[in-house]
Parts: structure tokens; C-alpha cells; sequence
């Protein structure tokens, strides 16, 4: 099926004008890019990001767009009629809502719902591992197979902070460990801790769509609750969430930012089990020193240090 395409370009003030509009012509599923808002969560999420693209940045410039999907056939180009005369008495109407400018593309199917699965493949990570979108076959040979699903949330194995994690993992993981995953996003780091030989993980992150996220990734690999628990919660600021998570852990993994991981570095012996081993990433060049320090201040030696295009990890004890 081929589809219309359709971008409006308004301003920050006129993007709920012209959702209501779209709305009162039974357009809905809009998809909105603004770059005040996408300012205003760089500035209010410090504690979640480190790095931001810069093509994204310079895609976000200046940018107030709201984009929808319209079927190319008789109704589809019936209803961008209609949206066509309603945004003409819009602009009549008000002169403060930017260009409302509308711009449109014909696209396919694939072109906008399937298309980014041809740039992800099985990958082969660290001597043990080839991670595997669920769609894909492949034959993993002497390797463990990891399956996901990529779609679901972030975390796919394709950026150097997991794999530097999974790689660590394949030398960590000795069989039967009871593993902690913080920031566990889709669940890959917990679900390849439990197919390279973990007994039990629990995985925990404060966006309730990880926990669907997690789940379904370790269906795909055979694993269920029984293995794997799913905790949604913060640890650094909920007690009754630290109080399940507890301690006596073989393994604790923390794939998230230096911020996180430097205010995380004082309770990390606390969660550990005696010899427990705590594997870190998600540390920009700038903030390694940083986070190193915090680290061992809080009493933890890094054993090893592993490096990906300016990301690093720490394997500590």
C-alpha cells in the first residue's frame, strides 16, 4: 500500500492549534517534532544522556513540525483536500503560527513501518555471542544466540556501550551467578547474562515500558519469570524499590550514564555479594576520570578497563 506523507511546519505556540485542527477532521496519530521541547528535555533529563548526535541536533534546529499518514487513494487525497482548505483558513486566521507550511512525500509500506530492519543484521559480539533480531535466521554456529526483538525499546547491541557490557559478560558470566541490571532498558544484558549461564536476574528500570520491553525479549530466548524478575522503580530515590532489590549480588550491571553511575558508586558494595564483580558503561571520554574517582572512592577497584569510540566500561570489585 502506498501512503501520503504529510508534514506541517507551524511553531512552538501553534502545534496544539494545529493538532486540534487535524484532530476536528478526524486526523489522529499525529507525530510531533519541536525543538523547544526537545531543548527542554535535554536541560531537565541531565541524569539520562551524556552526548546527543549532532545531526539530531542540527534535524531538531529551528524545527516545529507535526507529521501524519494518509492512505494514496480516493479518501486518503479526499482528506488532504479538506486539511488543505482548513490550513488555508488557518493561515487566514492567525499570523502568529508560523509558515504552516505543508509539504508531503509518497511513500511506501516499508518506507516508513519496516524499512529500518534492513540495517539491523545478526551481529557478532565479543568470541561468544551473535545477537539476532527475531526476524532474521541465522545459524549461530559454536556462538550463544541472543534474539531480540529491537523494536521494542533501546538496546539492541548495535551501540558501543552494550557491546562493550556484552563483551565483558562473556568473561564474567562462569555459570549460575545471581545478576542485578540497572537501566535495564529491552533487557539484553540480563537476557545474555541468563543465555551465557546465569542463574537468575532481575532486571530494573523507571520506564515502565521496559518491563514489556524485557519480557518479550526473554520469551524470545526461552526465558521465563522464574529466571527473570522485572522491577520498575528507582533505586537511588525509591526506598520501597531498594528494599526489593536488596543485596548478595554475583553480578551487578549498570549500562547508563556517568551521572547515574557516580551517584550509584556508594551503594554499589551494598548490593554486591562477597567477591561480587559491578560492570559499568555508558561513560563518555569527558566524564571517565570522573566517574573513575567516584568509583573508587566508594571503596571499588577497577580491575579492567574497556574502551568503543570514546565510550568506556569498568569492570570493578
Amino acid at each position: 500500500m502506498r501512503w501520503l506523507e504529510v508534514h506541517i511546519d507551524t511553531n512552538h505556540a501553534g502545534l496544539d492549534t494545529v493538532q486540534a485542527m487535524l484532530s476536528g477532521l478526524d486526523v489522529d496519530g499525529v507525530m510531533i517534532e519541536d525543538e523547544e521541547e526537545f531543548q527542554d528535555f535535554l536541560e531537565n533529563n541531565h541524569d539520562y544522556w551524556d552526548y546527543v548526535d549532532e545531526d539530531l541536533e542540527r534535524h531538531m534546529a529551528g524545527r516545529s513540525r507535526i507529521t501524519f499518514y494518509l492512505e494514496a487513494r480516493e479518501a486518503g487525497f479526499a482528506k488532504l483536500g479538506e486539511v488543505r482548505v482548513a490550513l488555508e483558513g488557518l493561515k487566514q486566521e492567525r499570523r502568529d503560527l508560523g509558515t504552516l507550511l505543508m509539504t508531503l512525500e509518497d511513500v511506501e509500506d516499508a518506507d516508513w513501518e519496516n524499512n529500518w530492519k534492513q540495517y539491523y543484521k545478526p551481529m557478532e559480539i565479543g568470541e561468544r555471542l551473535l545477537v539476532i533480531p527475531q526476524w532474521e535466521e541465522a545459524d549461530p554456529g559454536d556462538r550463544v544466540p541472543l534474539y531480540l526483538d529491537p523494536g521494542l525499546t533501546f538496546g539492541t547491541g548495535a551501540h558501543a556501550t552494550t557491546r562493550l557490557c556484552l563483551t565483558a559478560l562473556e568473561t564474567l558470566v562462569r555459570g549460575g551467578e545471581r545478576v542485578l541490571d540497572l537501566g535495564c532498558g529491552s533487557g539484553i544484558l540480563s537476557v545474555a547474562a541468563l543465555r551465557l549461564g546465569a542463574g537468575s536476574a532481575l532486571a530494573v528500570d523507571i520506564d515502565d515500558k521496559c518491563r514489556t520491553a524485557a519480557r518479550e525479549n526473554a520469551g524470545l530466548n526461552g526465558i521465563g519469570p522464574d529466571r527473570l524478575d522485572i522491577l520498575v522503580g528507582n533505586l537511588l530515590t525509591d526506598r520501597a524499590a531498594a528494599e526489593k532489590i536488596g543485596g548478595g549480588y554475583d553480578l551487578v550491571l549498570a549500562n547508563i550514564v556517568a551521572d547515574v553511575i557516580i551517584a550509584l558508586a556508594p551503594r554499589v558494595r551494598g548490593l554486591l555479594s562477597p567477591g561480587g564483580t559491578f560492570l559499568c558503561s555508558g561513560i563518555i571520554e569527558g566524564r571517565a576520570d570522573e566517574a573513575a574517582a567516584a568509583l573508587n572512592a566508594a571503596g571499588l577497584e577497577i580491575r579492567e578497563r574497556r574502551e568503543d569510540n570514546g565510550w568506556y566500561a569498568f569492570t570493578c570489585q
